[in-house]
């Protein structure tokens, strides 16, 4: 998720997880029929209680998880139409960082390639 706060001050938001003690990305895994893009829409509004508008998808991310196990996933670019964050089960914080220092928050490597994208993409269109 992206947004724009003031003259083309893009921000993301990031979700800490408190059973991970991480701060990542919103994601999580796809229920049997259903889309990557549903599951997308569906696990950002489950961990940050925002509904959302998904615009163009970015590059996949590929990684090994702590149990040596291969992970694929998918990311679109979103942004909130509605709702509002309330703690849960799975997500204990959401903050909105400046995209330019998101990397000093987020602790997986694979999702800074992410955020560069990005920042790339956000770069063409302000």
């Amino acid at each position: 998720m992206w947004r724009t706060s003031g003259r083309h001050h893009h921000e993301v938001l990031v979700v800490h997880r408190p059973h991970r003690q991480d701060w990542s990305l919103p994601k999580g895994r796809r229920r049997r029929r259903e889309s990557a893009l549903e599951c997308a829409l569906r696990e950002v509004r489950e961990e940050t209680g925002l509904r959302c508008a998904a615009e163009e998808e970015l590059p996949e991310v590929r990684y090994t998880d702590r149990q040596g196990r291969a992970r694929r996933v998918r990311y679109w670019m979103m942004q909130a139409v509605s709702g509002e964050f309330r703690p849960n089960d799975e997500v204990d914080e959401t903050r909105w960082t400046p995209i330019g220092v998101v990397g000093e928050l987020l602790t997986h490597e694979h999702e800074l390639v992410l955020v560069s994208g990005l920042r790339l993409v956000r770069a063409r269109v302000a």
